[in-house]
């Protein structure tokens, strides 16, 4: 299953690099957009999806992705809980999976934005009052999680990501390979679906110290 997955791989990087136009002419320009396209800005911002950690507004982001997507604050009872943006059928060229916009708002604008919203029962959702959504949409997206829809293993990992700085074993099943100038945790499970997150560089220290604790 590794040796296949590994192939399936390589053959969307050459897909990646060659294209077809629906006349039959050859296209040479690459597909952009992939998983492990991405950009070191100057500064140290990074650049994936065509969304800068930070600095990216979701309203921006929307303008990059589409539309097609459900924004709702996810908290747990007595938890102030965080504003995403999740879209359910995300493809990064030939990969598709799903797509998670972490935004960045203080929490207590963000309890506002909650005691408005209304709550889809039985549920932790809480959909914005549509007078807050100009308010979301100027907000940074903070973090992003992708989850592809194809597992990873570690050897794929590190020959599309490059060797990672640190990696983190958690427990038995799950471990966090970490590319802090990439702004990148990817995390492979032995059970469950790889995770891919993406943040500010800036912000990884932090988020380190976070996981070790």
């Amino acid at each position: 299953m590794k040796y296949f997955l590994a192939l399936l791989l390589i053959i969307m990087a050459a897909a990646s690099l060659v294209t077809f136009k629906k006349d039959g002419q050859r296209n040479n320009n690459p597909v952009t957009g992939l998983p492990w396209q991405i950009d070191i800005l100057p500064g140290g911002d990074t650049r994936v999806f065509g969304i800068t950690p930070g600095r990216t507004t979701l309203g921006e982001a929307i303008e990059q992705l589409g539309n097609d997507m459900e924004l709702a604050i996810i908290a747990a009872p007595h938890e102030t809980g965080t504003l995403e943006a999740y879209y359910s059928h995300y493809s990064s060229g030939p990969i598709t999976g799903k797509l998670i916009l972490v935004l960045d708002i203080t929490p207590g604008v963000l309890s506002a934005l909650q005691e408005r919203a209304f709550q889809d029962r039985g549920t932790r959702r809480y959909h914005l009052h549509p007078d807050d959504l100009p308010a979301a949409y100027r907000a940074p997206v903070k973090v992003i999680t992708f989850m592809p829809s194809f597992n990873l293993d570690e050897e794929i990992t590190q020959a599309r990501f490059g060797t990672p700085a640190e990696i983190i074993q958690v427990h038995a099943q799950q471990k966090h390979l970490l590319y802090p100038d990439k702004g990148l945790d990817l995390i492979l499970s032995a059970d469950s679906k790889e995770i891919l997150q993406y943040m500010s560089p800036g912000e990884f220290s932090a988020y380190r110290a976070q996981l070790q604790e």
